[in-house]
């Protein structure tokens, strides 16, 4: 991605570091918690630690290890112990979900310790005073311990799914070597310092190459996951954190921080994280009704077994109801997964910032796409130029070249580098949409025009020498000055050698192929026929393809894939916008997905990539919400009359766990291959 394109970055590249403590926020946020695992930690080995003890002194199915007087008190303070130094991560979630009016897992959690907890001392109170009664010490504590070693199994599964982030950051040195043989710190560099990479040292700054060299190999797989090594010389970009293979290079920064394009990996990998999209906004609204569903089935259970069976049995149903119902499955049914997706993505060269946007994915039918820059190189190069005015005051390629000198277009690049020597300056520059542009050089206006406004303006031109020209395929850009034709430029491009696998792997998908172009109709016909595309329009304004998307939408689904600013109107328009990486930044910015490598062929993954997590993101709402369908009602105790079976608060605590464990299984099992081109 070009360097000049990055303005829309917002973070420092020091901020990367700091995502080793934020990875994973927004999944464990979705209950109004934050939790420090190595503070979970610590709490769960003291709780174990002190349940050893309290195992001993309680009675479990009438037998009891260790008894001496006064052993109910000795289990009151063990189990308060446990209650409020283990507890207090639930407590403080709850707390938070409280505060923010959206009830769920956390205070679930805490009804049912409270629960326990009381029933236990108010149990603890009648056997000192002489009476009869079961305390819930040890089932209690069991409880928070399950809960909390729950919990760290959980955090570890969303960290491991955070860890794209910090491998990311970890690729940048911490220290650079200057070309006088000093070395700084990477905080120290600055823009236009020249540095030294040596062998096999991972580059600390995006710059340009300035050795004079053309055997330079990186490996750039860590940032744009193309496992083939790129060759550089003299001239070429090379990013920060990529990896030099084989030879010592000068280069000269140009970006730093904020600008850099690990920064801006990043950035988009973590403002698609904290997106939200249909399938997370259901699940929290599954959570939130989940909530009162159980707190309901738990007092209805706890009323009626109060009735019909003894205190104890009921207070067990009403606690086991609170934590079985715990929506930690739904909850983390889809960010387990979100977090997968998006690092996987970025570690493939796969960019996307707008997520919501890939469950449109499934519903595609069209692939719609520029061409120049997307399906071809862009590199244009100067075939051919005919002079028809024929006359001496005017080098028809200098004026030209003067008129397209300020263009990053790469038919304008093109043109200023066939003139060796610029001798000309433009004046009064100025665009015409869809056209091409028009200024003043020496004195006279001109405008470089396409083909079609020749046509339109009724502008002589010899139609059989222009139609040689197109049937080579070759793209025309014309001289006019005054409604007078005073010669054109012809220019080849060819096709990317990904661009034909691309397109015949797009129809084994089922999706529709079609190539949109300003270029004329012929040279687009001979791509397109090249490429094996059977629907194109060609000579099109950039307000012509934002319509034709809009017409295609009438159809299914539309992906639409583009480079240029005048792609931008289309990919905002489109189902699914994808950008070139080395496009401009108005088109990037304007897309759901930039795709770094700049490959076409690389769609097909975020395709596959894409349908695969909406597969998962499915599979764990469809189990979260099943395995409370089922577990409520039995904790609640409605097959215990029939068949004696019932769930004690363990058993629940366990269940509940296992859910839990289940679900961010099958979402680390997200896995994706790169495509491999035949």
């Amino acid at each position: 991605m070009k360097d000049e394109h990055k303005e829309h970055m917002h973070h420092e590249m020091h901020d990367m570091a700091e995502m080793d403590h934020h990875d994973g926020h927004d999944m464990m946020n979705h209950g109004g918690y934050m939790m420090h695992m190595g503070n979970m930690g610590k709490k769960l080995k003291v709780s174990i630690a002190l349940m050893v003890p309290l195992l001993a002194i309680s009675s479990i199915a009438g037998f009891q290890l260790i008894s001496f007087q006064g052993d109910s008190i000795v289990r009151l303070i063990l189990g308060s112990i446990i209650f409020f130094y283990g507890g207090t991560p639930f407590f403080s979630g709850a707390r938070g979900e409280f505060q923010s009016r959206k009830p769920a897992m956390m205070m679930l959690i805490t009804m049912g310790i409270v629960v326990a907890y009381a029933y236990s001392v108010y149990a603890t109170v009648l056997l000192w005073t002489g009476g009869e009664a079961m305390d819930f010490w040890f089932e209690l504590s069991t409880l928070i311990v399950i809960m909390l070693a729950g919990h760290i199994i959980e955090m570890r599964a969303v960290s491991r799914a955070g860890d794209a982030l910090k491998e990311l950051a970890s690729l940048i040195p911490k220290k650079a070597h200057l070309k006088d043989g000093k070395d700084v710190t990477i905080s120290e560099l600055q823009v236009d310092d020249i540095l030294l990479v040596k062998e096999n040292e991972r580059i600390p700054a995006d710059g340009i190459v300035t050795s004079e060299t053309t055997h330079l190999s990186i490996d750039e797989s860590m940032i744009t996951g193309e496992s083939r090594l790129v060759a550089k010389e003299a001239g070429d970009t090379v990013y920060g954190g990529s990896l030099n293979q084989n030879l010592p290079f000068e280069m000269k920064v140009t970006s730093l921080g904020k600008d850099s394009l690990l920064a801006q990996i990043a950035q988009l990998v973590e403002k698609a994280q904290k997106q939200k999209s249909a399938s997370e906004n259901l699940a929290d609204r599954v959570a939130g009704w989940l909530f009162w569903a159980a707190l309901s089935v738990g007092l209805a259970s706890f009323i009626i077994w109060t009735m019909t069976s003894s205190l104890s049995f009921a207070l067990m149903t009403a606690v086991s109801v609170f934590v079985i119902a715990c929506p930690h499955a739904l909850g983390l049914a889809v960010p387990l997964v979100v977090a997968r997706l998006t690092n996987l993505s970025a570690k493939n060269g796969l960019l996307i910032q707008n997520r919501t946007s890939l469950e449109s994915i499934s519903k595609i039918k069209y692939a719609l796409m520029d061409k120049t820059g997307t399906l071809t190189d862009g590199k244009f190069s100067v075939r051919q130029v005919v002079d028809l005015a024929k006359d001496d005051k005017v080098d028809l390629l200098q004026v030209m070249a003067a008129l397209e000198s300020g263009s990053t277009h790469p038919i304008a690049l093109s043109i200023v580098n066939a003139v060796d020597d610029l001798k000309l300056e433009a004046e009064n520059l100025e665009n015409i949409p869809g056209v091409g542009l028009k200024g003043t050089v020496q004195g006279k206006n001109y405008s470089i025009v396409s083909y079609a406004y020749l046509k339109e303006n009724d502008i002589t031109i010899d139609e059989a020498e222009v139609q040689k020209v197109f049937d080579q395929g070759l793209t025309v850009s014309f001289l006019v000055s005054d409604k007078t034709l005073y010669g054109f430029v012809a220019l080849g491009d060819s096709p990317k050698e990904d661009a034909k696998f691309f397109i015949e792997e797009l129809k084994k998908r089922d999706i529709t192929p079609v190539m949109l172009t300003g270029d004329n109709e012929a040279t687009a016909a001979k791509i397109a026929k090249n490429l094996g595309i059977a629907e194109y329009r060609a000579e099109l304004k950039p307000e012509d393809k934002a319509n034709i998307v809009q017409d295609y939408q009438e159809k299914g689904g539309v992906l639409f894939i583009g480079d240029g600013v005048n792609d931008s109107p289309a990919l905002a328009t489109s189902d699914l916008g994808i950008a070139i990486g080395g496009g401009t930044s108005v088109a990037i910015n304007t897309a759901d997905v930039v795709l770094v490598n700049s490959h076409p062929s690389d769609v097909l993954a975020l395709i596959e990539i894409a349908k695969r997590s909406n597969r998962k993101m499915k599979q764990n709402l469809w189990f979260g919400a099943g395995y409370n369908i089922i577990a409520i009602p039995v904790a609640a105790g409605i097959l215990y009359p029939t068949f004696g079976i019932s769930i004690d608060p363990l058993a629940a605590a366990v269940l509940m766990s296992i859910s839990t464990v289940v679900v961010s299984i099958n979402a680390m099992g997200l896995k994706y291959e790169r495509p491999q081109e035949k």
